[in-house]
This record gives structure tokens, sequence and C-alpha cells, in this order.
């Protein structure tokens, strides 16, 4: 009821002007599988009308992994503050966004937006404080996890995952398509008297792949031309797939871009049909780089590595945004551009004001974009992944002219750490490796990825690919989140008393923090929050 007070405070004319806003986030999409950056094999129509119709991110980025960039994009927040920055969300986890983390949807609700999410969530199930009808959206039509597949049951570890706020449901076709029927009906059946925001994440082009018989016969017999993306890890895998003489998932995947593609098109048709396509902004992007690797399909070249790697392959990505009424068509945007700045940016563009707790790590870059005057990053961007396996980190800080890619494998005594680094804007494509050449570019940079790591909590997510021994699923996940009703009205304070939580925290150092949002500085070995 709390969002439907702050309806009477507009006036009917000036909420019926603001605009729409539509973000659609494709999952583990290439920079190079669309058509607008030169793919030819794979059909992209739809998001080839936004890049013409609108302006291309060209330097956009997000983490390397699923989770992160969507708390990223939610709360407009570094995810190594927030606890999610080195894995996903595992269904066996209880973690989630803390709830004093004001989300993106919350402020445009707050402002008199109708809002919907429909897709793919990952960013909480264990409780109701973490679901989406908690986090600022009215309508809730999709999966609390990923890789629930394309057709039904639509199942997470076996349990089914398929819900309209709350309510298990039993809708049967193509996932992708299912998603697009939705939105479009939201679209159609909204309050016309109040704009909307809404939230399309696909599962598409996540493995496990699918695609309806008439796609996956249009691409059958596409060949895997790929190049080598010039990473260990997804080069490694393409290699062994061929000496298993395993079938490629490059025509699978080309299936499955190409539905999703659809998918787009249908809720851009409904835009059009309704008469909403001047006054809405349409934002498009992949949550990270293409799954590269052998069982991904996907193709990142000429930018290196790929899905869970921070070469530009895995954190780099397709973006477009559209609003006709403000931003010029066919054109490019060549400043650096993060999931973290899309709540601030986002809210600027619509004057809707940003509700947040805590200080903002992402910019508003509204003006910028607007007048196409890119501007240079005022920080270090940071990004990191442990995925999928548990002590094998990657990690990247850069600016505007230098990038450190950091490769860490960690044992039980040891740790070996490989560094790269990039003249990133005459090197887009991370071809020659300055490490040894400037030593001191390396330190200063690795100093600073140091510090940065120091933040994330405690028990943050970590690398897993199994759950914890004899863990069980429930047969349907919509009865899985422990009510809010059951829950106590704080978060728990832990195990330390209160007296003991300062000092216990500074002595865990780099360890982590079990302070939320705490600023670590450095104090006798130790990290004291500020």
């Amino acid at each position: 009821m709390l969002a439907f007070a702050f309806v009477g405070t507009f006036s009917p004319p000036a909420l019926a002007e603001r605009p729409n806003v539509v973000i659609f986030l494709a999952d583990d999409l290439g920079w190079s599988d669309v058509g607008f950056h030169g793919e030819e094999s794979i059909e992209t129509p739809s998001l080839d009308r936004l890049a013409a119709e609108g302006v291309e991110l060209h330097r956009f980025y997000t983490t390397p992994i699923c989770s992160p960039t969507r708390a990223a994009l939610m709360t407009g927040r570094d995810p190594m503050r927030l606890g999610v920055a080195y894995g996903v969300i595992m269904p066996w986890h209880t973690n989630g966004v803390h709830p004093n983390e004001r989300f993106m949807p919350e402020a445009f609700q707050a402002a008199g937006y109708q809002t919907a999410m429909v897709g793919k969530w990952h960013l909480g199930h264990a409780q109701m404080t973490y679901h989406p009808n908690q986090r600022g959206f009215d309508h809730f039509y999709g999966h609390l996890h990923t890789e629930v597949g394309y057709f039904p049951p639509f199942a997470n570890q076996g349990g089914r995952d398929f819900q309209r706020n709350g309510e298990s449901i039993d809708d049967q076709g193509y996932e992708t398509f299912l998603l697009a029927d939705e939105a479009s009906r939201y679209i159609r059946e909204r309050d016309k008297d109040r704009p909307f925001f809404l939230y399309v994440p696909f599962i598409a082009p996540h493995t496990p792949l699918d695609a309806p018989d008439d796609l996956k016969e249009k691409y059958a017999d596409l060949e895997d031309d790929r190049v080598p993306a010039r990473s260990r890890q997804t080069d490694q895998s393409r290699q062994l797939r061929k000496l298993l003489l395993q079938k490629s998932a490059r025509p699978m995947y080309a299936a499955v871009v190409d539905g999703m593609d659809q998918a787009v098109g249908r809720v851009l048709e409904t835009l059009d049909e309704q008469g909403l396509a001047e006054n809405t902004i349409v934002l498009f992007f992949s949550d990270n780089g293409g799954a590269a690797y052998a069982t991904g399909g996907a193709d990142n070249v000429p930018l290196r590595g790929g899905k869970g790697e921070t070469f530009e392959g895995g954190i780099r990505v397709v973006s477009v945004m559209r609003w006709p009424a403000k931003l010029e068509a066919g054109t490019r945007y060549e400043g650096i551009l993060s999931a973290m700045d899309v709540y601030p940016t986002l809210a600027s563009a619509a004057g809707v004001e940003a509700l947040h707790n805590y200080d903002f790590d992402g910019s508003d870059r509204w003006s910028a974009i607007e007048q196409n005057e890119p501007v240079e990053i005022d920080d270090y961007l940071f990004f990191a992944s442990e995925t999928p396996i548990k002590g094998a980190y990657n990690l990247t800080v850069f600016d505007d002219d230098w990038k450190l890619v950091q490769e860490i494998r960690q044992g039980l005594v040891s740790a070996d750490v490989t560094n790269y680094l990039f003249r990133i804007r005459d090197d887009p494509n991370e071809y020659n490796n300055l490490a040894a050449e400037n030593p001191d570019v390396v330190a200063k940079l690795s100093s600073a990825i140091h510090i940065w790591r120091q933040s994330y909590p405690v028990a943050g997510t970590r690398g897993e690919l199994v759950p914890p021994p004899g863990w069980r699923a429930p047969r349907d996940w919509v009865s899985y989140p422990v009510p809010l009703e059951n829950l106590q009205d704080a978060p728990a304070p832990g195990m330390p008393p209160p007296e003991a939580i300062r000092p216990l925290d500074w002595q865990h150092g780099e360890a982590g923090r079990l302070i939320y949002d705490c600023e670590p500085v450095q104090l006798l070995g130790g990290g004291l929050c500020k």
C-alpha cells in the first residue's frame, strides 16, 4: 500500500508525460552474435532495429557472471559490497541482496509508476524479503532461478519454478515466447493513466540450450567457424569437445538467439500498436559476455575471452538504448558505462527521485548519452568471478587508459597470480600484454584490486557447483521462500556479541567483512571499518 500513497503526489498530466521504461536483459549473449556487430549467420532483425533507431552503448560493461550483474542493475551498487560478486546465487544458497538496499523499481513505484518483471530473477529465493514482489515489482511472472529449461516443466534441481506473484503456474510453450506474450499482455492491459516500468530478463541464450523445431531446422547446417577466443578456459573447453567428437553447440545457440530476437520484436510491436514507442525508453544489454566455451556456443571475437573471465569478452557486452523522443537514431556512444550506472541514469532520464540508503557506485550518465558527449570515468571499475572453479579467480581493474587482468589460482598452501596489462584505449582487443614492461603500473593496480576485495562480506557467494551434502530441493520453488510473517523484523546480527563485532571485523582483515557496507582502512595489519 505504501507505493500507491505516492501516486497522489503527482498530478495526472505530469505523471502521464513521464517516459515508460522497458529493460530487456539477455543471458550470455555474445558480442559478435548480433547483426549490427557484423553477424550474418544469426538473424537478429529486432536488435538491429533497436540499434538503427537508438544509440548503441558501445563500451557497456557488466560483471562476468549472472547474479552480480543483476544486483548491480537493481541497486546501482558494486556487487563486491553486496556480497554477490564471486559466484551466482545457487538454489541451495540463502543469500540475497540486503533488504536495506533500495531497488530501482522501488524508486519508480514511489514516483507513481506501475512496475512489472517478466522472466528470470536470480537475486535470492530463500526468504520473501528477497522476492521480486518485495523489491518494487507490483507484478512478477517468471522464475526465481536460472537453468529452468526452455520447455515445461520449467524446473531447477527437480523442483518446479514458474510462478505469477507467488502462485505456481503451468503455462505451456517455449519459455522465451511465453515471456514475450506476458510482457505484451502487461503493456496492453496496463493502467493507461500511469507510466510503467517493465523488466524482461530472458533466460536465453543461457545453457542448457533448446529451441522450437522450426528454429532448430533453420540453423541445423550452421558451421562452427569461430576462431579461438585467446583465453585458456574457453579455448581448452572447445579443444576438449573436438577430441571427444561432441557436436558443436553453435547451431542450437543460433536458434536460441533467433528466438530471443523474435521475442524482443513482439514486445516492440506491442509498443508500436499501443502508440507508446516514441515516449518509451528501451534498454537492451546482456548480463555478461557470451558463453564462448564448448557448451555455450557464443562468439565474442574480436574481443578476448568470454563469460566467467575478465578479459573484454567476458565483461564488455552488446547494449542499445532507444528513446525516439530524446535520442538521435543510429548513433553510437563511446564512453564507458556499466550496469551500476543504469539505475541513476534511468532515474535521471525519467525525472524520478533515486531512492537509495547507501551511496551509488554507479553514476548518472543521462546527459552524456543524450548529448552524445562521452565523459571519462573518474574512478576505477572492478569486476570479479570465481566461476566455475572454487579458488580460481578472474579479476580486473581499469579506467580509460590502463586495464589489469589477474588470474589467481589458489591452492591449499599456495596462490599463483598471472598478470595481463593492457593499454585498453589503444588495444581494446587485448593483444599486447605490457605487464613485464610496466611493473609499477601492475603494482599500483594490483594494490587497488587487493583493497577492493577486502570489502566483501565473509558470508558472500562463492564459486560452488554442488550443494552441501544431502541437501534436497523443494518439489515446487514457490513454497520455498520463508513467508514474511515467519521472519523477525530485523536482519540477524550474527554470533559475535555487539561489543566484539568491530574488533573481530578488524581481525578478519583481507578475509572479508562482518560489518555490512564497511569501508575498510588498514590499521596494524587488520581492516578497520571507517
